[in-house]
């Protein structure tokens, strides 16, 4: 599996991220899980793009904690991308399968290393980390599950072998 350790200031430099490093996956129909503003669609020349997420200006819009099953065929997408998405959802297995559901060749997953960014404030005892913790009112966007990047190579390799998939190292 190909781990790449990276850093994004802004959402938009993900999509650009994405754009450059899996530029041969991101082929034919493409489906961009969690696209906000559908960045991707402009970096990325002839491919059939369709962008779905809960806010932002997608395609589609979704609550993917509401549906059972994406409003698409098996096999429908050359290419699912799902970029820092599935640590915001309580049902991020059942997504999980979804999103194989739908490819046909290539699933891209991005999640996040929540133990870096916390590391410092549990350590102190005081701070604010991103996504977790008690806020006066309640958050649209919050992480629900917490874990490092040993518990997602876990995930990622367990997911594979409950799948018809294999992981590409590139």
């Amino acid at each position: 599996m190909q781990i790449d350790y990276v850093t994004f200031k802004e959402r938009s430099d993900r999509s650009r991220y994405i754009a450059d490093r899996f530029h041969s996956y991101l082929i034919g129909k493409v489906l961009d899980i969690g696209c906000d503003k559908a960045i991707l669609r402009g970096l990325v020349n002839d491919i059939e793009y369709t962008g779905v997420d809960l806010g932002g200006t997608p395609d589609i819009r979704i609550n993917l904690e509401e549906v059972d099953r994406l409003p698409f065929s098996d096999k429908h997408f050359d290419c699912v991308i799902c970029s820092d998405v599935l640590e915001h959802l309580e049902n991020l297995h059942h997504v999980f399968s979804e999103l194989v559901r739908v490819s046909n060749k290539y699933v891209i997953i991005s999640l996040p290393n929540n133990w870096a960014n916390a590391r410092r404030p549990i350590e102190r005892g005081r701070g604010s980390m991103a996504h977790y913790g008690l806020p006066i009112d309640p958050p649209k966007d919050r992480h629900k599950w917490f874990f490092n990047m040993t518990d997602a190579i876990e995930f990622i390799d367990s997911r594979t072998g409950r799948h018809p998939v294999s992981i590409v190292k590139k």
